[in-house]
């Protein structure tokens, strides 16, 4: 579904940042789906070690297959099936911590215990990568972002039971919880965002956030 309806623009959005990252030892990537990032990260860093983290026992299984087809070392990686809701992560191990399209399928005050979970799981000075889908503050590609999320969100409820009825920006828990907003890409008319935060550094006037948008 992601190929024939978004063809590369969500892996583009995953591995925006991916050159900030390539120094990572211990990554912690949650709700991985398919195994599209992993298998750039991979691909990327000859020594990092990650704990993978997914629902879906059938998406882990994919993932498998994908470093399989890819000639990817496998051996670096561990797989647990957990609820991300329920799963307790071990605390300050990651350096990494990277969440693609996943933390859109939540209620906010799930989003707030996840972030705070994995916030415990983070390093001093961790990265955070998030790509997921965005509403502009204004103007038409408001108007455009909000009839495409309303009928994804009822599409997927009906298919999947997602507990979530509309888009939560997660900004605000991820600060709440000791990150900082780095840098931003929007893309696709303000409708996808790719974010790279960090932990433990607060940003003053001569820091500003780097945003960058892509049609």
């Amino acid at each position: 579904m992601e190929a024939i309806l978004a063809g590369g623009k969500l892996q583009r959005c995953r591995t925006a940042f991916l050159d900030e990252v390539k120094d990572a030892r211990h990554a912690l990537i949650v709700g991985e789906g398919n195994g599209r990032f992993l298998s750039a990260l991979l691909g990327a860093n000859s020594s990092v070690r990650i704990l993978c983290v997914d629902g879906s026992a059938r998406m882990l299984d994919c993932t498998r297959h994908r470093l399989q087809r890819a000639g990817l070392d496998s051996n670096r990686v561990e797989f647990i099936h957990a609820d991300v809701t329920s799963w307790t992560p071990p605390e300050a191990s990651f350096d990494l911590i990277a969440t693609h399209f996943f933390l859109d399928c939540f209620r906010p005050e799930q989003i707030n215990e996840i972030v705070k979970q994995l916030s415990r799981a983070s390093a001093p000075n961790a990265r955070w990568l998030i790509s997921d889908f965005y509403e502009p503050a204004r103007g038409p590609a408001r108007w455009r972002a909000r009839s495409m999320l309303a009928l994804m969100y009822w599409f997927f409820r009906a298919a999947t039971q997602l507990s979530a009825r509309h888009l939560t920006a997660p900004d605000t828990f991820l600060e709440r919880h000791g990150f900082q907003l780095q840098s931003r890409l929007i893309t696709e008319w303000g409708l996808l965002h790719a974010d790279f935060w960090k932990a433990g550094r607060k940003r003053d006037g001569n820091d500003p956030v780097r945003y960058r948008s892509h049609v």
